[in-house]
């Protein structure tokens, strides 16, 4: 069946602009302007291609009770997340081909796309290398152990060697670890006035500098998961200067709240790694506007209430995002820091060409997975609102602007109507 999608304001990354247009979809793909069976008056808000969420946490196996492929996937449609691109920090990790198969079976209940990584370590335990190669064949797109740091340099290497000889993507936590261990914060005023164990920014400079040694010596293909302050952008920068293979990403929440967000020891604010200063915030936002940072992410972690309602040192780590994922980024564009294209082309062409597959595109022959936008639409977040098993959003309560108005995933559509 063919629809056209006419009266839209066009977010196109790949061209880099903002225009008045309509999009026709036949056969699950984007086609050139004709008729169709079906005509949808999108209301002139923004059309733009669905988001490539890239380190999604869904708790199969082991944590169902946290998130399911079935409400994360329900949360990524009203969130405009067309492709889920996973974690495999599950319970027992994605560190063979048999728990690879179970996840791919099991993401079939998600109704958006899920592509799924496996762990660079068996075991996540940072010592013996994962059977890379089934893992590749079994459909694998990246291989990351997580926010556990491979700490055995020679380990790592042999990792990346491997990875190379393969071609696959080895996405890297860079922290150094044993300054990192047990922070709960970032070391300054607050964390001290607090009484909170906190780190210094350094520690994720000294990681990636250690990274990118190895990179540099064994030329594989790598990508930061998040890089949150101002002092790893200057290695960041000259890695890419000198022609190394490497991309960065960081996370939503680290673009749009700081560490004095934590206020009285809200649980819901502690993330890994922390919440950093303003002046870092700003400068990664900046970062991220400029290509730097390649990839912006909800990094998607779901805790239930008990793992939350503990003190601030002993709460878990992570915030669920996949439903607040776009208003949060548009919270960048209304405060004039990136424009809209830019920000498109972080939260979907760009992980979507870094992992070699379909999506944030709009031109014709694409696969039709978009979102529909109101940029403007202000609400009150309500966290029992949400889809998503566990809660644990720092967003609660806060007037947020920008509502997903519908998804589309092959053409069809998923979640909301016009």
């Amino acid at each position: 069946m063919s629809v056209l999608l006419t009266n839209a304001i066009l977010i196109d990354p790949e061209a880099g602009t903002v225009s008045e247009g309509e999009i026709r979809i036949e056969d699950g793909r984007i086609t050139p302007p004709g008729p169709a069976k079906e005509v949808i008056d999108c209301g002139g808000r923004h059309l733009a291609p669905g988001i490539v969420d890239l380190g999604v946490k869904v708790g199969e196996p082991g944590e169902r009770h946290k998130e399911s492929f079935r409400t994360a996937g329900e949360a990524a449609r009203r969130g405009g997340v067309t492709m889920m691109v996973c974690r495999p920090d599950t319970t027992p990790p994605v560190d063979t081909p048999e728990t690879f198969a179970f996840v791919q079976g099991r993401a079939a209940t998600a109704g958006v796309r899920v592509r799924q990584m496996a762990t660079l370590t068996k075991g996540r335990a940072g010592r013996e290398m994962v059977e890379m190669g089934f893992l590749s064949d079994a459909g694998a797109v990246a291989f990351t152990d997580g926010d556990h740091v491979v700490r055995d340099a020679k380990a790592l290497s042999r990792c990346l060697t491997y990875a190379r000889s393969l071609g696959a993507l080895v996405i890297g936590h860079p922290q150094e670890p044993s300054l990192s261990d047990g922070a709960a914060a970032t070391s300054g005023k607050f964390a001290s006035l607090r009484g909170l164990p906190a780190v210094s920014p350094v520690a994720e400079r000294m990681g990636l500098e250690r990274d990118l040694a190895l990179v540099g010596m064994t030329g594989a293909k790598w990508h930061a998961d998040q890089i949150t302050t101002e002092g790893a952008l200057g290695p960041l920068r000259a890695a890419k200067a000198a022609g190394l293979d490497v991309t960065a990403g960081t996370s939503i929440h680290h673009v749009t709240l700081n560490a004095l967000d934590v206020a009285d020891y809200r649980t819901f604010f502690k993330l890994k790694p922390p919440l950093r200063d303003e002046d870092d915030r700003i400068a990664v936002a900046e970062a991220l506007a400029d290509g730097t940072i390649d990839v912006l992410c909800s990094m998607h972690t779901p805790q239930d209430e008990e793992s939350k309602r503990l003190p601030f040192e002993q709460a878990a780590s992570g915030a669920v995002g996949l439903e607040t994922f776009v208003p949060a980024a548009l919270r960048l564009f209304h405060a004039g820091m990136i424009e809209l294209p830019v920000l498109w082309r972080a939260m979907s062409t760009a992980p979507a060409r870094r992992l070699g597959i379909e999506g944030g595109s709009l031109a014709e022959g694409a696969v039709a997975d978009l979102v529909l936008v109101d940029v403007g639409a202000p609400f009150v977040l309500d966290r029992w609102a949400m889809a998503s098993k566990s809660k644990n959003t720092p967003f609660d309560g806060t007037r947020l602007q920008g509502r997903v108005k519908a998804t589309w995933v092959g053409g069809e559509l998923v979640w909301g109507g016009v």
